[in-house]
């Protein structure tokens, strides 16, 4: 049984690593992006299973991001997780994200939920 992808989009380095951790230790492989424009450049490679997404990001914002990815035909099952500090920006995305998380965010029950949005492979 192969893991998950998740991408991990967060300009917050210590964060970033934070959210992984949560992630690998629900069964998920991670890979880190602290950039809006290197993760448009790594969603053109890969198709995650589920992406982590900070709204405020150096280059692309986190809202480029999500409109991508909903209308990349190659991404259409890739669940999205928006994590931000601003619950107006939550409400702009409300209907493009899986699930919607304001910050500060309990990491054991963000794993827990990563891994309710997105069943393991068989």
């Amino acid at each position: 049984m192969s893991k998950l992808l998740a991408l991990v989009i967060e300009d917050n380095v210590d964060q970033a690593e934070i959210l992984a951790k949560s992630l690998e230790a629900a069964g998920f492989k991670t890979e880190t992006i602290n950039d809006g424009n290197t993760a448009m450049s790594r969603l053109d490679a890969v198709v995650p299973d589920l992406v982590v997404l900070d709204m405020h990001l150096p280059g692309v914002s986190g809202t480029g991001i999500l409109l991508k990815i909903r209308a990349d035909a190659r991404l259409a099952h890739t669940r999205v997780i928006v994590v931000t500090v601003e619950p107006e920006t939550a409400d702009f995305v409300r209907g493009e994200a899986d699930l919607l998380l304001v910050k500060p965010i309990d990491f054991v029950q963000f794993g827990v939920a990563a891994a309710s949005l997105c069943p393991p492979r068989r």
